[in-house]
């Protein structure tokens, strides 16, 4: 499986005319491949897609790390996800390094040893940005997935903050799997750009709110869908009903004929 991903890695690197780059097949999370001497190689740009909630992924040695990958807690044998993060935290450098990663929403709201470590690397005030995405948008998970963004220095007007966005509606549907197109992704650049309350979409979120709420990222808490009705006045309200009424009368009254004329009503 390592070996058909760093194939496919290097064909897609090739396809967009990349010529300087190197691909490592391994184990990151048991033996990374990428070093500075004895420390860790670090990076102006982290990007992962990691599996999603991986099992048997390397705890048993974790406990020890020499690399202090655990810096905000073991996570659980169960579950990667939060090794992945941490791992790449880890490879950002320290002034320009900033990181994506895609994750199961999951990972925005589990308590136990995942809480803790969520807790943790907010207090650290590095994640920035959390993107609800649609479902079915990734070969293999029909779940909707998300993306958290981090960043090693913010800007000062976003320290102590971090934007919520719920793009769960911009994809288009497909047969067999949905897609984000190229103005998806733009309406949600402009978003994270902008950094700032949008209704029904997204909301800049301090972590004193954070901390009330547990540290809890779960989109919904922080983003209330966007309703579309019309609320009505009392006097509207009872003036459509009315007309409602007159209408159904009417139709009543014309069904009753038809029914006459045809014979079956007496």
């Amino acid at each position: 499986k390592n070996l058909t991903t760093s194939a496919i890695a290097r064909m897609n690197l090739f396809l967009h005319g990349a010529s300087d780059f190197q691909v490592v097949r391994g184990d990151t999370l048991r033996n990374p491949a990428f070093f500075t001497g004895d420390s860790l190689a670090t990076f102006d740009c982290v990007i992962a897609n990691p599996p999603f909630s991986l099992e048997k992924w390397g705890d048993e040695v974790w406990t020890s790390d020499p690399f202090g990958r655990n810096f905000a807690g073991m996570p659980p044998a169960k579950s990667g996800d939060y090794a992945w993060v941490q791992h790449m935290i880890k490879s950002m450098a320290a002034k320009s390094g900033r990181m994506a990663v895609v994750l199961p929403h999951g990972a925005l709201f589990r308590m136990g040893k995942e809480g803790e470590i969520r807790e943790k690397i907010l207090g650290m005030d590095l994640l920035e940005a959390v993107i609800g995405l649609g479902p079915n948008l990734f070969y293999g998970a029909g779940l909707a997935a998300c993306i958290l963004i981090f960043r090693q220095r913010k800007k000062p007007d976003r320290r102590r903050k971090v934007l919520i966005v719920d793009a769960s509606k911009e994809f288009k549907t497909g047969r067999a799997q949905n897609e984000l197109l190229s103005e998806h992704v733009e309406h949600i650049y402009q978003w994270y750009r902008k950094y700032q309350d949008v209704p029904g979409i997204a909301r800049v979120v301090t972590l004193e709110d954070l901390a009330a709420n547990d540290f809890n990222l779960n989109i919904p808490r922080y983003v209330e869908p966007k309703n579309d009705q019309v609320v009505l006045t009392v006097d509207a309200a009872m003036q459509q009903l009315r007309t409602s009424s007159v209408a159904a009368f009417a139709a009543e009254e014309r069904l009753t004929k038809i029914l006459k004329k045809e014979g079956l009503l007496v």
